[in-house]
């Protein structure tokens, strides 16, 4: 999945700072975190059981159990003091989740809304495929329906909007429209 690798590079959150995945599903990505930031505290929910089995075996392989910490938590309406003990986190992330969360957009919300004051939520996920070939795009949209995956159209408009409510926002079109990357930061004082 192109992007993500990309979107760890540039959490960069501030030293001793705390990072959040949000659908963090087999953990691979909080692995690649962990290691890229070591002095962070990272922090991942799922609504699965079932990945959240296998994150915590792959943290586990990784012996990072120590520095991440998972829970069992909705997308879209959970509270951070509740689940982890802390108030906020400096750095949050969504990693082609939002194609797969029917109510995407409160997910959105619910990650801008656990942000520190300084604190970015970073998005990558499939995009509209729109500089790449017909066939190609069509191929993919028939493979990922067959796994209840949706490429969200509207991301953009979102993420604009978040901008008229006085967020630091960006926007990018990956690898042809294969993703799309955005990064909303805390809305500013």
């Amino acid at each position: 999945l192109l992007g993500r690798d990309r979107l760890i590079s540039r959490l960069q959150p501030p030293p001793g700072g705390t990072v959040l995945e949000i659908a963090c599903g087999t953990g691979r990505n909080l692995i690649a975190a962990a290691k890229a930031y070591p002095d962070a505290r990272l922090y991942g929910l799922d609504i699965s059981e079932e990945m959240l089995v296998s994150a915590r075996a792959a943290v586990q392989r990784a012996g990072l159990q120590d520095r991440i910490t998972l829970a069992k938590g909705d997308a879209t309406e959970f509270d951070p003091q509740a689940l982890f003990g802390i108030e906020s986190v400096d750095r949050a992330y969504i990693s082609y989740a939002i194609s797969m969360i029917p109510d995407w957009q409160a997910a959105i919300g619910q990650g801008v809304a656990a942000l520190a004051p300084d604190g970015r939520l970073h998005i990558v996920d499939f995009g509209q495929q729109e500089r790449l070939p017909r066939l190609f795009r069509k191929g993919l949209y028939a493979w990922l329906a067959r796994f209840h995956v949706a490429a969200r159209a509207e991301l953009p408009e979102l993420v604009d909007r978040y901008y008229r409510m006085g967020h630091d926002v960006s926007f990018e079109r990956l690898y042809g429209g294969y993703a799309w990357a955005a990064e909303i930061g805390a809305r500013s004082p």
